[in-house]
């Protein structure tokens, strides 16, 4: 008997798009798939955000509002 083992699932990771606050006062960054605005603002600060890639957990956007 194993109480302690847990049936633990392969997380999966992804490089994806991600933008990030453009600011030096700010570390915020969104995922490309849950952007609502083709050149998205900063929402902590307001400022520019450019693209990157981050090596992330993948999750899925079910929202209707996803293109």
């Amino acid at each position: 008997m194993a109480f302690g083992k847990k049936n633990t699932e392969e997380v999966k990771r992804e490089d994806l798009k991600i933008w990030e606050c453009v600011s030096e006062d700010c570390n915020a960054w969104m995922r490309d798939n849950f952007k609502t605005q083709e050149q998205p603002t900063c929402p902590i600060c307001g400022s520019d955000m450019s693209t990157s890639v981050k090596e992330l957990q993948v999750v899925e956007n079910n929202s209707m509002y996803a293109k």
